[in-house]
């Protein structure tokens, strides 16, 4: 006999003995693992097929958009929507001023965030529930509600009536990057509060033993936060920069209320089908119509040049996103 029919006699033999478990539980388990697999590639697929769409688009001349063979391959293949787009987004001053406010701005509100996270985690205060219930209202309420506030506040901006004491008058904040890095460096930025709760909840799954150990040793709490503490938390601090950076490179409201006088990849793609008409009447010297699949093709040729760099951040720190992901929000 061949050693698979021993193993099929064997597994039958099992089977009878255990009167069909064996069969039931394998038959089971493949069904089980053909259900994953369809599952996965449905949410594969659902999340990958608007990106591959747009990217048969963006490579598509204006014929073939029409053209109701050519669905996914483009006939006539261009990069011309490229060159057009990133003329009218100013791309590469959008794309460095985008990259400098963003890197700024998520490297403030991870540092403070990881302070007071590590805070609310560790230490007891006055009032210690009250003001994490603060920050679970940060996490609630959208910024939309509470955009009248700070319009006034930074229009007419002043510190305990010192200003308007000395000079007269309030001072006009609006149009400039101050009021954002305050409001980041006070925890009040785009999705700070979620930072906040990320990070506490991370620092709770820390044994206290570490800390304690390094107390013993000599160190004090600033030492021991530094030395111990923030090693440990690099994957949770890996997240949240992620997501900062993220959400500000493809945020809309805090840019055009604090930085609408500045060129961003995230207000440019926001008028770009507004700006190709503009922009085609320039170059052409009359009043041209635009197209609607000219706009599309435009738009997301756009919308590409806005999530490339992204994705390709992503994929360099993927690893330290995925360890934080299965460690942090745990323990309640």
């Amino acid at each position: 006999m061949t050693k698979t029919k021993i193993k099929k006699e064997s597994f039958w033999e099992r089977n009878k003995k255990s009167e069909g478990y064996l069969l039931k539980k394998k038959l089971t388990q493949i069904f089980i693992s053909i259900t994953r697999f369809i599952l996965l590639f449905g949410l594969c697929f659902l999340i990958l097929q608007p990106i591959l769409n747009k990217i048969s688009v963006s490579l598509m001349e204006e014929q073939d958009l029409y053209n109701p063979i050519v669905v996914s391959i483009p006939v006539h293949f261009t990069t011309s929507n490229y060159k057009l787009a990133a003329e009218i987004m100013n791309y590469g001053k959008a794309f460095t001023n985008s990259l400098i406010i963003s890197l700024t701005i998520a490297i403030l509100q991870i540092a403070v965030c990881t302070l007071v996270g590590y805070g609310f985690a560790r230490f007891k205060f006055p009032l210690k529930k009250f003001w994490f219930a603060m920050v679970m209202l940060v996490i609630i309420i959208p910024p939309q509600v509470i955009s009248n506030s700070l319009y006034l506040h930074f229009r007419f901006f002043d510190f305990l009536g010192i200003i308007k004491l000395i000079t007269g008058n309030t001072l006009n904040l609006r149009g400039l990057k101050l009021p954002y890095y305050l409001m980041s460096a006070g925890c009040m930025g785009l999705k700070n509060g979620l930072y906040i709760y990320m990070i506490r909840q991370f620092f709770r799954n820390i044994p206290n033993d570490m800390e304690e150990a390094a107390y013993v040793d000599g160190c004090g709490m600033l030492r021991t936060f530094v030395r111990i503490m923030l090693p440990e938390a690099k994957p949770i601090i890996t997240s949240c920069f992620l997501f900062a950076f993220v959400w500000q490179w493809t945020d809309g409201f805090y840019s055009n209320m604090f930085l609408g006088t500045t060129t961003l990849v995230s207000t440019s793609i926001s008028r770009i089908v507004d700006s190709l008409g503009a922009y085609m009447q320039r170059i052409l010297g009359a009043k041209v119509s635009i197209s609607v699949a000219q706009s599309n093709a435009v738009l997301s040729t756009g919308t590409l040049m806005v999530v490339g760099p992204v994705i390709i951040l992503y994929l360099f720190a993927q690893r330290q996103f995925v360890e934080s992901i299965s460690s942090s929000g745990i323990k309640m």
